[in-house]
């Protein structure tokens, strides 16, 4: 059983569009998304350095157009379950017919737009704890007065909090934590932070028409699947300022038995996760056209045409 996963924000790098450009149809497809949310998604994702493609407003569009594109790709496949980490669940409610390709934009345009606003109200940041044991780092965490943005499982947790809380983190790291790295995005987010752009993202999700999800849909929430398109939308709202379970995400794809998971462009972090949490499960990245074979291939031997 295969499933289908798309990155978080942070995942994009300068350029990193460029070669998916030479397939036939992506930078017509590329264009016409881009008029639909008056953003050059070309130029961002070929020409743009990294400064601007951290903006928070840009790199959220950019990075589920870059899902949708690369999944594209690889032709009619249906895998066994989809999911997304944070903005990415946008990307995976395109894969599952919640959203089709424009709304998908729509949202995240207004997504990163109202995130950036909140973002701009205090400096805030996120850092990656690398190793350490979640029930010692989350109680330290809250200690410094941090939020366990995201729990990733595989000995990782993000926190996110002021620049203040942050340095003082650097500082005074948890017990058995190896390492604290600070993360390319613009804002405390999945945090109290993000409050202002929770009723800004509702009122966006209720201009949309949802359909019910065609395949398996697992929500950050908790890593349950939600059956309905309403309630896809309903948690893709409220997961701004809450934080991501990807750990329990990962525990229901072993739950499914899942045996192989295809990370969409530009993928790499969440295939790092599978491999350390999932032994036994084949992972791919799908990073450039280059690796459109491979994933074919993974795809008719785990998933479904």
């Amino acid at each position: 059983m295969l499933v289908l996963v798309a990155p978080g924000q942070g995942a994009q790098t300068p350029g990193f569009l460029t070669p998916w450009l030479d397939l036939p149809g992506v930078e017509d497809r590329l264009r016409t998304l881009s008029a639909a949310i008056d953003l050059d998604l070309v130029h961002y994702g070929t020409n743009a350095d990294a400064d601007e493609i951290r903006d928070t407003a840009i790199a959220q569009p950019l990075l589920v157009a870059a899902g949708i594109v690369s999944a594209t790709a690889l032709g009619a496949v249906r895998p066994g379950a989809v999911a997304g980490h944070s903005v990415g669940e946008i990307t995976a409610a395109a894969f599952a017919g919640v959203l089709d390709d424009t709304a998908a934009l729509s949202l995240v345009r207004r997504r990163g737009l109202a995130m950036a606003e909140a973002a701009a109200v205090t400096a805030t940041g996120m850092s990656a704890l690398l190793g350490g044991d979640p029930e010692v780092t989350v109680p330290h965490l809250e200690k410094l007065g941090l939020t366990p943005a995201n729990v990733n499982g595989a000995g990782q947790i993000v926190a996110a909090g002021t620049l203040e809380q942050l340095a003082a983190l650097n500082e005074d790291k948890p017990e058995g934590v190896r390492k604290v790295v600070p993360l390319k995005v613009a804002g405390a987010f999945h945090t109290h932070h993000m409050a202002p752009a929770v009723e800004t993202l509702a009122k966006a999700a209720a201009e949309l028409a949802p359909a019910d999800p065609t395949v398996t849909y697992v929500s950050n929430k908790d890593g349950k699947a939600v059956p309905t398109g309403a309630e896809v939308l309903e948690r893709l709202v409220g997961q701004v300022a809450n934080p991501v379970r990807w750990d329990l995400c990962m525990e229901t794809f072993k739950e499914l038995g899942a045996t192989a998971i295809i990370e969409v462009c530009p993928g790499g972090t969440l295939v790092g996760l599978a491999k350390r949490a999932l032994p036994g499960v084949k992972t791919l990245a799908l990073k450039t056209p280059d690796d459109l074979d491979a994933a074919r291939e993974l795809l008719s031997e785990h998933g479904a045409a």
